[in-house]
């Protein structure tokens, strides 16, 4: 999402929500570095068949592309009309959705082409979307994922906590080996999430991938999270952050 006043609040919940001691924790710790685009304010990630696709936030900047891995350059892209706010996106079929933030709007595209299908009505603020094959789960940026079919009608409501305490601020999604992985907003942790349960299960620490010291003023938050299918590599990167990259999880 964006970057503004609830920076502090968000990293203030961090400490309290995630500072029970039976949950796993984890580091990132750096495999290789690819180029980004870092005019890319990164909202959903994915692999598809080897292929990479993005979408890209802000009114104005939104789009959604397939991205060559080696280089970061889009190999195809859609951009948006400035008054939407692009969020996060998920193959579903032989489709993509991607969802805006307060437009109320969720688009579909093709996942070959990125030709137009439709748009239709969402009844939430879009953050962040994944899915396990069968249903989607979605992020409000509250403490919840709402758990949906593939027409949107909503099946489920999650509500995430670690330790008996509410996670908030979860924002782009992605599932990996049966679990949920969702960046918290504003903060360099990914939490890893029971599905079932809405309990964290393991906390990621990322703040050694790219380091604050040696950002940029213009790099954002980490966002972004994408595991290829085909082997199993976990990828992350952040908004506007000039590379992507690959991680494995090791002890702290």
């Amino acid at each position: 999402m964006r970057k503004s006043s609830i920076l502090l609040a968000a990293a203030l919940c961090l400490l309290v929500s995630c500072g029970g001691g039976k949950v796993k924790r984890l580091k990132a710790e750096v495999v290789a570095e690819y180029p980004h685009d870092s005019l890319s304010y990164t909202q959903g990630l994915f692999f598809n068949d080897g292929r990479l696709y993005e979408s890209t936030g802000l009114n104005g900047s939104s789009t959604l592309r397939e991205v060559n891995l080696q280089s970061g350059e889009a190999i195809q892209r859609v951009d948006f009309d400035r008054r939407y706010f692009v969020e996060g996106c998920v193959p579903v079929g032989d489709e993509i959705y991607v969802m805006t933030w307060q437009n109320g709007v969720i688009f579909k595209y093709g996942l070959d082409s990125l030709n137009f299908i439709s748009e239709g009505d969402y009844p939430r603020e879009g953050w962040g979307i994944t899915t396990d094959g069968n249903h989607l789960y979605a992020s409000d940026g509250s403490a919840h994922i709402y758990v949906m079919d593939k027409d949107l009608k909503l099946q489920r409501k999650l509500t995430v906590k670690n330790d008996g305490k509410l996670v908030r601020w979860l924002n782009e999604l992605e599932w990996i080996d049966g679990k949920i992985w969702a960046n918290v907003y504003c903060t360099n942790a990914i939490v890893v999430i029971d599905p079932k349960s809405g309990e964290v299960c393991q906390i990621i620490d990322c703040s050694g991938i790219y380091p604050q010291k040696n950002r940029r003023p213009e790099d954002d938050v980490l966002n972004g999270i994408a595991v290829n299918p085909q082997d199993g590599r976990i990828y992350v990167t952040g908004k506007n952050w000039p590379k992507l990259y690959e991680i494995r999880l090791v002890k702290p």
